[in-house]
């Protein structure tokens, strides 16, 4: 464009790739941001425009995704979608057995991998609950303030009074303290 400043060429921003091979590229979708983010506006486009026996087609593997996880599941959501994969600088290609057999095998470690992380997860839990920790949030109320809440309640109070006077929504006040809730103190509007 003409009044910019050029810019400089990195083999990233390069698609002439694309267009000196003969892969009967119909469109071409290009991102500038970095592979790292999940939520990038031209992968989002390029997903978007994709129809079962479509192949997509990328440069390099790591303009799709950084991390194992995040790759795998593309992939497999790809697949799913009848739609194949070709990395043009790692070879990787799902229209072949071969390709296939490696996408298969990586999806088989990433679901290890993943498997593994839920097993790590689970021992943890065990042994922090052994050690007396037990995970989430602290309650809003303790035990004296739930019997102090019953009692104004059944003198009474009113909910959103006595909820008030604790720091807590009626909501949370009505799950420490269930039953009747008839005495709520909303305001009827005649009309």
């Amino acid at each position: 464009m003409e009044g910019e400043p050029p810019r400089p060429v990195r083999p990233s921003n390069l698609v002439s790739p694309f267009h000196a091979s003969p892969l009967g590229v119909e469109r071409i979708f290009s991102d500038k941001e970095s592979g790292a983010k999940g939520d990038r506006k031209g992968l989002a486009e390029t997903l978007s425009h994709l129809r079962a026996g479509d192949v997509l087609t990328v440069w390099k593997l790591d303009r799709l995704g950084r991390n194992t996880i995040q790759l795998m599941m593309l992939l497999n959501q790809l697949h799913e979608r009848g739609v194949e994969f070709k990395s043009l600088t790692e070879g990787i290609d799902t229209t072949t057995a071969f390709g296939r057999f490696f996408f298969t095998m990586s999806a088989a470690l990433s679901q290890l991998e993943r498997d593994r992380l839920v097993e790590r997860t689970k021992a943890g839990l065990k042994s922090a609950k052994a050690r007396g920790r037990t995970g989430g949030r602290k309650p809003k109320l303790t035990s004296e303030q739930i019997e102090m809440a019953k009692g104004l309640l059944a003198s009474g109070k009113a909910p959103r009074d006595v909820a008030k006077a604790f720091g807590v929504g009626r909501s949370t006040l009505y799950r420490y303290v269930p039953g009747d809730t008839s005495t709520a103190d909303e305001e009827v509007v005649q009309p």
